[in-house]
Order: structure tokens, then sequence, then C-alpha cells
């Protein structure tokens, strides 16, 4: 471990995590050329390039920056905000099963959006419903797990009954809906990249902007939780009040990337933990379960249009089966 000094600043600095955040960033950016230059139409990547600068030729700017850049782009944001998320959770929890996926949080945010497609709402309505249904779900988990604060293995158990309930209510709404919505319904639950534009990039990128300095600041402190409220309440951490901001970060952060490209299952979940073993660290990492969260759906989602081909899955059902290969290997492990 490193530590540099700047003033009255300190920054530690891990020389194997360096090494792997830069090997993430690789394997991402190669990723994300893959996916730019294959497809049914191959772009050279000298023409990507240009492309993305605005100098190339024609077809191969509406193809790389109209058609795959935005989807990449989205991406790459929606799985960095994801990874982000899972980690805040499992850091809070203590649990590798705390994240959005099995605490109801993205079960909220499918409620609100399969609700705004049943009522015929706008891709901007569907996504304010999404957004606004995560929230709505945190702060009744909150509310239902709090007794004298909030305990990790309490707040993973009211979510997972929350989820159940979440879950029954989208059945009950696909049931009673005429067969048009509930395709559609179907289609946005599962999790997609397909389509998706700039306009569903920008959103989720200004809010990482705003939020990523939120998560560095909480990163201390929620180390120094991860020992145990009363050794964080040692070293000043005031505990109740940053479990709630943490809380807040983690839920915004799940309800932009679910209304950006559906509730993607699993990637909150395995990021961190993937990040956390290749990085043999003895915590979550933040900026290492991003990197990992981004290139894991990309990667994905780049599996789900070439492995099938012609036939194109959607990115949720590849990150389901990616995820539940290493639910099985983590319980495995854990019973071990």
């Amino acid at each position: 471990m490193t530590v540099l000094r700047l003033r009255d600043w300190s920054l530690r600095l891990s020389p194997r995590g360096l090494a792997v955040g830069a090997a993430i960033t690789a394997l991402g950016v190669a990723l994300s050329l893959v996916a730019l230059s294959t497809g049914e139409f191959t772009v050279p990547v000298p023409d990507i390039v240009a492309a993305l600068f605005g100098d190339g030729p024609p077809a191969a700017e509406l193809i790389v920056s109209r058609l795959r850049a935005p989807r990449v782009v989205t991406g790459l944001l929606v799985g960095a905000a994801f990874g982000l998320s899972g980690a805040i959770f499992q850091s809070l929890t203590r649990n590798p099963l705390g994240s959005p996926d099995f605490i109801g949080f993205t079960a909220g945010a499918s409620t609100g959006g399969i609700a705004a497609v049943i009522l015929g709402g706008s891709a901007w309505q569907i996504s304010g419903a999404s957004l606004a249904g995560c929230v709505a779900c945190a702060l009744l988990v909150y509310a239902l797990a709090f007794r004298r604060g909030v305990q990790g293995y309490r707040l993973i158990l009211v979510g997972i009954g929350v989820n159940a309930l979440l879950v029954s209510a989208d059945w009950y709404m696909l049931t009673r809906a005429n067969i048009n919505d509930a395709a559609t319904a179907g289609s946005w639950i599962t999790g997609s990249l397909s389509g998706r534009g700039w306009d569903h990039a920008i959103p989720v990128a200004v809010a990482l902007a705003v939020l990523l300095p939120l998560c560095a600041w909480l990163s201390r402190p929620l180390r120094m939780m991860e020992m145990g409220d009363d050794a964080a309440k040692a070293v000043g951490i005031h505990v109740e009040p940053v479990r709630a901001a943490a809380i807040a970060v983690g839920v915004l952060l799940c309800g932009v990337a679910t209304a950006a490209a559906g509730p993607v299952i699993f990637v909150a979940m395995a990021a961190p933990q993937l990040a956390r073993r290749l990085a043999r660290s003895p915590g979550v990492t933040l900026t290492a379960s991003a990197l990992t969260g981004a290139v894991l759906l990309v990667g994905a989602d780049l599996a789900a249009q070439r492995v099938f081909a012609p036939i194109q899955l959607p990115v949720g059902i590849m990150t389901a089966a990616i995820g539940g290969t290493y639910l099985v290997f983590l319980l495995r492990r854990e019973r071990r």
C-alpha cells in the first residue's frame, strides 16, 4: 500500500488495485471497440475513431455515432451505476447478497415502470415512474427495517419480503393488462440496451457526475463501518447519517440505471464481488466495482447480440445467466 500526501490530504494507493483497474479499463475499451466495429456492417477501427470525431465516412458516422455508440455508452454508464449501487449496499450490509436485486429496490423500479407502461406513459414517463418506484420502495424498506438504527441483516430480510410482494404486484398487473401492454411491459422488465440513444445516456452521465463525488466522500466512512458500528463510532463516524446518505446515493444510482435500461439483474450483485476478488481487497471497492459493472454489462450485451446471431437477446437474459452461475458458485463457497 502506497500513501500519497498532498499538504492536508493523503491518498492510499494499492499497486495491485491500480493494476486491476487498468486491466479492467483496457478490457472495457477493447469490448467497446468490438461492439462498435462488428455487426451486420463491419466498421474498421480508423473509421470508428474518425466517425466519433465527426470526420468519418457518412455510412460509418450513421452506424457508429447514431446507432452503436449510444448503446455502448449507455451500457458502460448503466453498468457503472449498477456496480456502484451494489458496492454501496454490500458494504452497508457486509453481505454479498445485499444488492438492489435482492433487497427490493430493483423490484420497486420494475413496479413503477410496469404501471407507467400499462397506463400508456411515454418513454420519459416510464423512466420517471421507474425512478419514483425505486425511491418509494427504498423509503418503505428503510422505514420497516429501522429499529434503533438499520442493521444489515434486518435490511436484507425486510428487502427480500418487500421484493416478493412487489414481484407479485408486477405479475398481477401483467395478467390484468391487455396483451399489447403486457408484451411491452414484459420486454421492458427483462432489461435491454436495444434502441438506446443519447437521450438515455446523457441523464445517466449527469447523475453519475453528481453522485460520484458523494461516493468518494462516503468511501472512507463506509470502509470504517464494515468493521462494525461500534468500531466506526470509536473513530468518530456518525453511523446513522452516513448510512442514510449511502442508502440515498445507492438508491438513486439504481433508480437512474433502471430507468435507462430496465431492471438488468445480477450486475449489482456480481460486479463488486468480482472486483474485490480481482483486487484482493479486504472490503468492497467502489472504483473497481464501477469499472467491473461497466465491463460486465457491455460484455453481456455484446454476447447477447453476437452469440445467437441473427437473433439478438435482451441483455437482461445474459446477465441473469452469468449472475445465476456466479450466485451458485458464491453459495457453494460460503457453504464451505
